[in-house]
């Protein structure tokens, strides 16, 4: 078998099983997080999990197909491991970025739920009367 095709080969296998790895990793813990954020609604938050690992298979899958291609074919065993590992670098590094948006995402909804749940700044001071008696705050 020719150095370029074993190249590819393992390369498309580290870079996928790591992006496989990864996802459900963020996906099993990143669960919770999504529930609290969405005030307990279990449902709502699986649903927003597993539309955020569809979206992370989709842009890491889709960088490592564009980053297949080499520069450089490697003619030796050397060449295979120094093409293999400068690849699977850089998509390393693209699922920890990609994993540290999820992270952000993660704690900018949960910001919004915590502000949701805060009492108001100040209580109310004033009451108004509506048509039927009824009060209605300011």
């Amino acid at each position: 078998m020719n150095p370029t095709v074993i190249t590819y080969t393992l390369y498309l296998f580290i870079s996928v099983a790591m992006t496989i790895w990864v996802a459900r990793t963020l996906h099993r813990n990143g669960r919770l997080f999504l529930v609290r954020s969405f005030g307990g609604d279990e449902g709502l938050a699986d649903s927003v999990n597993h539309l955020l690992v569809v979206g992370f298979y989709l842009v890491n899958i889709g960088f490592i197909s564009l980053f297949l291609k080499l520069k450089v074919r490697p003619e030796t065993t050397e060449g295979v491991f120094e093409a293999i590992n400068g690849k699977v670098g850089v998509v390393l590094l693209v699922l920890g970025a990609m994993h540290f948006f999820n992270l952000y995402v993660f704690h900018r909804l949960n910001q919004r739920y915590e502000q949701r749940n805060e009492p108001p700044p100040v209580e109310p001071d004033a009451y108004r009367e509506l048509e039927g008696g009824q009060m209605e705050q300011p």
